[in-house]
């Protein structure tokens, strides 16, 4: 019987400790669902083990062909050039290996409902969901191809399920921000408003985004403000890792590269386009095997 690749789950890192146990456990977690797979993880930054040293734990099991997946809700620079670079790199470390590219999780129905289920628990049981509005609070980056998929996941969200609006709103690098954001529900006549962090773990941003919105109701008496939770390690998100995995294994991938900034000249963003794509170094990735690290690497999600 041919052994199925390993799984390589890449994740982004955080400076939370808690976050960053949450994703280790997660990885663990996969691995007991698995057992006939070799399951490892490691981060593009900022969080202990780098995505490089958990290719080593691999080659050192035996492992020559893995697949990887992005633990991201959004295919952002990291999900588009940070990780398909670093995998590059690690080919080249380890002559022999090699290894297929998932996709980033997205608004997938499965990670909708758990949605559904952490504003379920953060409103009151009597409101009616017709005069509640959440709002989606991603984390924000510089592409606005990754931006508009929180917006995408805040309409698929809002679709059949009765709330008086979803919208949306980030913590860093774009707008509106947290409180621009509420006061856009405010604008828009929301007396009962839930704030759904489109996060997977807790870590810091997370936590900005709670004590934004507590600072915010708190100058808003007259409004009424709930905070909902991260979306966790469900088993809903456990299933679509794996199937995540099943796809990079069979070869059905389907990247969206309708609104890619590295392929389209959106406005502003022409200078990105067919950018090359260098590794993110991990500062705990001392890479010492390798100090020509000038290649580039066109975008990996190239049909």
């Amino acid at each position: 019987m041919t052994t199925p690749p390993a799984l390589l789950i890449a994740g982004h890192g955080t400076r939370d400790d808690a976050g960053a146990e949450a994703f280790r456990a997660f990885v663990r977690e996969l691995g007991r669902r698995r057992p006939e797979l070799p399951v490892a993880g490691g981060f593009i930054e900022l969080s202990p083990p780098p995505l490089g040293e958990a290719v080593a734990g691999l080659v050192e099991r035996g492992v020559r062909r893995f697949a990887a997946v992005p633990l991201m809700l959004v295919s952002a620079g990291h999900a588009k050039g940070d990780i398909p670079a670093a995998l590059a790199r690690e080919k080249e470390r380890h002559p022999g290996l090699s290894y297929t590219y998932g996709r980033p999780l997205g608004p997938h129905p499965g990670l909708l409902r758990v949605l559904e289920r952490r504003l379920a628990e953060a409103v009151d049981p009597s409101w009616d969901p017709a005069e509640v509005t959440v709002l989606l609070v991603g984390r924000g980056s510089t592409d606005p191809d990754a931006n508009a998929e929180v917006f995408k996941a805040a309409r698929l969200l809002w679709e059949g399920r009765g709330y008086a609006g979803v919208e949306t709103a980030f913590v860093s690098l774009a707008k509106p921000d947290v409180p621009g954001g509420l006061d856009r529900c405010a604008r828009l006549g929301a007396r009962r408003i839930v704030v759904l962090p489109y996060f997977l773990f807790t870590g810091i941003l997370p936590d900005r985004v709670r004590m934004q919105t507590e600072e915010w109701a708190a100058a808003h008496p007259e409004t009424e403000v709930r905070s909902a939770d991260v979306i966790g390690p469900e088993p809903e998100l456990l299933d679509l890792v794996l199937e995540r995995y099943e796809e990079a294994v069979k070869g059905d991938l389907r990247m969206n590269c309708d609104s890619c900034v590295y392929r389209i000249a959106l406005p502003g963003f022409e200078d990105k386009v067919g950018l090359p794509q260098q590794p993110h170094f991990h500062p705990d990735d001392d890479g010492h095997h390798h100090h020509g690290h000038g290649h580039t690497h066109s975008p990996s999600h190239a049909h």
